[in-house]
């Protein structure tokens, strides 16, 4: 596998050279992080930041669903005070929280937590979850009472623990974004390798203080020059050697090993030290590439085995989303078709010009097609001659820099119509004639310019294969705000992980998140 073609040209790119490792003695040149125990972060840094973090997450996540379930079964027995004096009939409920949190906790929901996990990633299984525990409560009250619990009270204590948790979990999750943000500095980790991948995860942490980790600095024995990895601001601050000494000196509360130059053996050795001192330990495995969530673990007698299964862009199920693409954009135009009315009419009376702007773009297998948007901008005059690199070559979109094109490119040509359009996406409404004909998806990576694609495929890592599928009105880089002039890199890499692990539920996700994402931007 060629690891260099993860990453595209330097963002930017440090003075400092790797190839001159840090004194351990004083770590020169590492960020000033502080030296706090947990117990201290509690006290220095405050209760909130401390409990929305950590340790003191364990502890607030199982207060708040229990919390969240009580209110669920009073709010079903009629009232807060309802459960003291309910009868035994509907008492019985009382044993639904310790049923749901029981099933929570052999669920491993409070062993662990993801970096940056979304309510919509955890509702499948609070779904089960309250639905077997709620299906146990009724068993409990046939054979305690001879009879189920009121229909009543079942439906809604389902119904209402659903809700306690979601928006329990939702305040969770807002207020960690909300403290990270307001206080980027978050639990010092260290990274072993500082070659490309490991260049890669530092800027990716630095840049997203919401995943709650600030990367100190590299162990590498043989670090490669900053220049040849995509930029390094972080020192390297030793080699593997001097793990022990780097711990103590910056109370590291996790180490992350991506792709060290280390052999196999000595990592492992190095990762059960960590392990031992308590520290966590995150791998970026070989392979990262093409690893989804369909990987199955197996074992041939002690000896684990991972095997592989891929998604296919021409199997039977993408030719169910074709079809429920299609259906849903012909229900869209018929529902729509009033506000494009009067959109199509506002554009009209606006400026003079065409109602609809077309524009070559490049979709799945490399087929071109004209892709549809309302006009927002003045006409042009007419281009005799392709745009050739040099035309592409301009101070704010040079050649070959991690920025992706989009937005307002030369001269600002908005109407005022065009301007409320960008900033709604309601430009967007006419590609529901593309899913129509079968040019696009509702769902996918975002089409280019076939100029674009020209360059952008000489020059960025598997930027190629998001043509495995149709393009999409909206994707999984887009409802992670990488619209515009943002990273073509990451967008490139958010698009290739949709193909790798899509799925009908993951559809469903990006469409939600989608409304989110508008409602947002159009604040």
């Amino acid at each position: 596998m060629d690891i260099q073609r993860n990453l595209v040209t330097p963002i930017r790119i440090s003075q400092q050279t790797s190839a001159s490792i840090q004194p351990i003695g004083r770590l020169a040149g590492a960020p000033d992080v502080p030296s706090l125990s947990r117990a201290e972060r509690a006290v220095r840094l405050g209760v909130l930041p401390w409990l929305l973090d950590g340790t003191g997450w364990n502890v607030l996540r199982p207060t708040v669903d229990f919390l969240a379930l009580y209110t669920a079964v009073a709010i079903a027995l009629g009232g807060v005070g309802a459960p003291t004096h309910a009868s035994a009939r509907g008492g019985v409920l009382l044993a639904f929280p310790p049923l749901v949190m029981t099933l929570f906790l052999l669920r491993g929901h409070y062993h662990g937590r993801r970096r940056r996990a979304l309510i919509l990633d955890e509702m499948a299984p609070i779904v089960s979850s309250v639905s077997i525990a709620a299906m146990t409560v009724a068993l409990i009250a046939v054979f305690a009472n001879g009879r189920l619990p009121s229909q009543g009270q079942w439906v809604r204590l389902w119904l209402y623990a659903l809700l306690a948790l979601a928006l329990g979990r939702m305040a969770m999750d807002f207020g960690q974004r909300w403290e990270r943000r307001r206080r980027p500095r978050g639990k010092p980790a260290l990274i072993m390798g500082a070659g490309l991948v490991g260049s890669q995860v530092a800027r990716r942490l630095e840049n997203h203080p919401e995943y709650g980790l600030q990367p100190i600095g590299f162990l590498d024995e043989a670090p490669r020059p900053a220049s040849e990895v995509g930029g390094r601001d972080l020192p390297v601050l030793g080699t593997v050697d001097d793990l022990d000494r780097v711990l103590e000196q910056t109370r590291v509360e996790e180490v992350i090993v991506a792709f060290a130059s280390e052999r196999d053996a000595r990592i492992s050795h190095l990762i059960r030290r960590c392990q031992e001192l308590g520290i966590r330990v995150s791998v970026v495995p070989r392979m990262f590439d093409t690893i989804n969530d369909r990987v199955v673990y197996d074992a041939i007698g002690g000896l684990p085995l991972l095997s592989f299964h891929g998604v296919d862009p021409k199997g039977a199920q993408f030719a169910v989303k074709h079809a429920f693409d299609r259906i849903a954009a012909v229900l869209l135009l018929l529902t729509l078709s009033p506000m494009i009315a009067l959109i199509a009419l506002a554009v009209r009376l606006n400026s003079p010009g065409p109602v609809l702007f077309r524009q070559r773009r490049v979709g799945r297998d490399g087929t071109e097609f004209d892709l549809y948007k309302f006009r927002s901008m003045r006409p042009a005059p007419e281009r005799v001659t392709p745009p050739s690199e040099a035309d592409l070559d301009t101070p704010d979109q040079p050649l070959g820099a991690d920025i992706a094109p989009g937005g307002v490119e030369g001269e600002d040509r908005r109407t005022f119509v065009g301007r409320l359009l960008r900033r709604t996406s309601l430009d967007e409404l006419p590609q529901l004639i593309n899913v129509l004909r079968g040019d696009m998806s509702l769902i996918g990576p975002r089409p280019e310019r076939p100029e674009f694609v020209e360059l952008f495929g000489r020059d960025v890592a598997r930027y190629d294969d998001r043509h495995r599928v149709k393009s999409g009105i909206t994707g999984w880089a887009q409802v992670h705000r990488l619209r515009g002039h943002t990273s073509l890199a990451e967008r490139v890499e958010w698009d290739n992980y949709y193909i790798a692990h899509w799925s009908l539920g993951l559809d469903v996700k990006i469409l939600m998140l989608t409304l989110l994402v508008l409602f947002h931007d159009a604040e």
